[in-house]
């Protein structure tokens, strides 16, 4: 079988490159063919098996599996119109232990397999457990604290995503020598034993001052604090509810002391401008990836060899196929490849207060402008060069009629009629025809699904999310330079008001959950039609040079546009509206009288109860604060969420989820037909089905 020896040999796959502490950068690797296994079973060896295990989590944003283990099949996100990793997303038959190609259905050959995350997880705790092993042979207190801190952390880290994923796994926390095919699979409750257990670890031996790599990279004792609560929320909440009463009441006790850690270590106060987490990137290692805010983040800078085996590749993920639907803006290096994967629900647009959360204003990417004149005879018609706007998609309620009259669409499959004939555009685009143009709503129906090519279902156009966003490549196809956050402190915040809530302590949860409001309310003076992403790490590059395509890049660049569609998406709001929402924001009451977006979800989904209204309203909170943050399904899943929102938001999922199923992933079917009895013959067929989760 493939990849069988997860624990004996696990960490050969990084053995032959070594990473020096002492560097200006951990991730300038040098290589050392010489290195073998016992170089690890010494100081400097266990030092540098620390620094490489950074390396390990890199791997979970180099490929398809980012978002489809993710974000797919959730409230959140379906599928565009490329099915990659459609099978994740509807939980049809798939979605089954054997990874899915395209004999069996798969659309290519990239779809992600149950063994994906499975097997590299394995590999890191392999390393992990070496260095705890080994540990005691480090004099230096300080650095054998580091390395054990490290160790523990990670081999927690990964056997939460695994228990998160898979339920209860294999729990190896000793280095195997060779290839071991016996093994025991551990009950949920034992996995999440060990999970916590090596999570205190960390938190005991990591300091707070460890900054070796810089803020959010280095992990440290406020990451495992993040990271503990975390965990020990997971054990309390609903999924484990057959067997976790008696951990509950001091496990959100204990939970909401680690947040008080990692709030109270880092100062306690959010980055005040939501944008500077994501939109402002202008170069790697820029001032934005060194927030205090960020608790962890996976390395990338561009170096040469600091890439992995897969690179940073979520960039591409969350666009509209712009350069199809739209044929008047081309890709370029500054953009990369619109490969519409990730593809926002109705919920992820309605769940915002569009007219005082600017939150949502600083993650959608609403215009693009023209970079290319598809039809010249068009475009001198209406009056349109290169600069003006090409895409404009509307995100406004489901109370607003002002569009109820127009056509949208795409000029490749339609001829729209709509202009903005209200000057609701910056100065120098007024009145300007758009060839493309999107709503949300009209005539009180979601019609944000029905533009663009492929069907209502698996439309191409729709209004992406940003985070991601970088120009710093050097290629189109090139792999991105920006760190790729996994936890802040905003989550931290939510974590310990749901800890709050379940004790039903409701006016401590509305404390923490007013801190990520308040700064997700316009300030005083802010522009709310100003726009700004990682895309213009490409203008501050200066990368303005002939592109392969024939067109400068200088033009290719002017599609990006630094202005949104706020006004024209809340016509009743005054132009140049600046003032303060934070009195709107606010929430003055909890978990009853929720603003008007929150009562009309927690309708859908039928959440009547205190108990029920609290932890879906925080599940509302944690989609306009987390969005595409890559822990969806996972958090949808632990609070016995994820079938009811799936059904009521995500419509190509609703058919085939199932209660019961598909709250767990199938065990890789790879890893079970390499299993052997202890006398050496091979499992029975009833054996082998009694490894694997309910339903598969």
């Amino acid at each position: 079988m493939r990849k069988l020896n997860i624990f004996g040999l696990g960490m050969i796959a990084i053995a032959s490159v070594a990473f020096t502490s002492c560097s200006n950068d951990f991730l300038d690797e040098k290589l050392n063919t010489a290195i073998n296994t016992d170089y690890f079973k010494t100081p400097e060896g266990l030092n540098d098996l620390a620094t490489s295990l950074y390396g390990n989590i890199r791997w979970h944003f180099g490929y398809e599996w980012a978002y489809g283990t993710t974000l797919y099949g959730t409230d959140e996100f379906t599928n565009g119109s490329d099915l990659t990793n459609e099978p994740w997303n509807t939980y049809d038959s798939r979605l089954n232990p054997i990874k899915a190609t395209t004999a069996t259905g798969a659309a290519n050959k990239n779809c992600t397999g149950p063994e994906e995350l499975w097997d590299q997880l394995y590999y890191g705790i392999a390393s992990c457990n070496t260095i705890i092993a080994n540990a005691g042979i480090i004099n230096d207190e300080k650095i054998k604290n580091r390395c054990l801190g490290h160790g523990y952390f990670l081999r927690g880290y990964n056997y939460y995503r695994l228990a998160a994923q898979y339920g209860g796994v294999v729990l190896q926390t000793v280095p195997a020598s060779g290839v071991i095919r016996n093994f025991t699979r551990a009950t949920e409750e034992e996995t999440w034993a060990q999970v916590i257990s090596d999570l205190r670890n960390a938190y005991k031996y990591l300091s707070h001052e460890d900054y070796t790599y810089g803020k959010g990279v280095t992990w440290n004792k406020a990451t495992a604090a993040h990271f503990l609560a975390k965990a020990l929320l997971f054990r309390a909440s609903e999924r484990n509810s057959k067997w976790n009463s008696k951990y509950i009441d001091s496990d959100l006790k204990e939970a909401i002391d680690a947040c008080d850690y990692a709030i109270e270590a880092r100062g306690g106060n959010l980055t005040e401008d939501y944008s500077d987490l994501y939109a402002k990137f202008n170069e790697p290692n820029c001032k934005y990836e060194e927030l205090d805010e960020i608790l962890m983040a996976a390395p990338t800078n561009g170096s040469a060899g600091s890439d992995g085996r897969f690179g940073q590749q979520v960039n591409a993920y969350f666009t509209p196929q712009f350069s199809n639907f739209s044929l008047w803006v081309k890709r370029g290096v500054w953009v990369g490849i619109d490969y519409q994967r990730c593809r926002p629900t109705e919920y992820s647009y309605s769940v915002f207060d569009n007219k005082n959360d600017a939150r949502m204003w600083k993650t959608f990417k609403t215009v693009y402008n023209i970079n290319n004149i598809a039809n010249k005879d068009l475009a001198a018609e209406k009056n349109l060069e290169v600069g003006d706007p090409a895409i404009v998609m509307i995100l406004n309620n489901r109370k607003d009629n002002t569009y109820n009259g127009y056509t949208f669409g795409n000029a490749a499959t339609c001829s729209p009629t709509w202009a903005d004939d209200n000057n609701r555009l910056p100065e120098g685009v007024n009145g300007k025809w758009a060839p493309n143009s999107l709503v949300l709503f009209q005539n009180g129906e979601y019609v944000g699904d029905t533009f663009g090519r492929g069907g209502k279902n698996i439309s191409n156009f729709f209004c992406g999310i940003n985070k991601t966003e970088d120009g710093s490549r050097n290629a189109e196809k090139g792999k991105a330079n920006r760190d790729v956050i996994m936890a802040r402190l905003a989550e931290t915040y939510l974590n310990r008001a749901e800890c709050y809530a379940r004790l039903k302590n409701f006016g401590k949860a509305m404390e923490d959950i007013n801190v990520v409001r308040r700064r997700a309310s316009w300030k005083n003076g802010e522009d709310r039609s100003a726009y700004s992403d990682g895309t213009q790490a490409f203008e501050k590059n200066g990368l303005f040079t002939a592109s392969t395509s024939g067109v400068k890049n200088e033009d290719l660049y002017k599609a990006y546009a630094k202005y949104n569609t706020y006004f024209l998406s809340n016509p009743e709001v005054e132009l140049g509206t600046d003032s303060s929402t934070e009195n709107d924001m606010m929430l003055k009451s909890f978990p009853t009288n929720l603003p008007a977006e929150d009562e009309y979800i927690l309708s859908k989904v039928g959440a009547a109860t205190e108990h029920e209204r609290a932890i879906n309203f925080i599940l509302n909170e944690r989609s306009r604060e987390l969005l595409g943050e890559w822990q969806r399904w996972e958090t949808l899943s632990r609070t016995g969420t994820l079938v009811k929102r799936a059904k009521a938001f995500n419509n190509e999922a609703a058919t085939h989820i199932k209660e019961g199923k598909h709250e767990l992933r199938p065990i890789p079917q790879s890893f079970i037909d390499g299993l052997l009895n202890n006398d050496g013959s091979n499992l029975s067929e009833a054996q082998k089905k009694a490894w694997q989760n309910p339903g598969y």
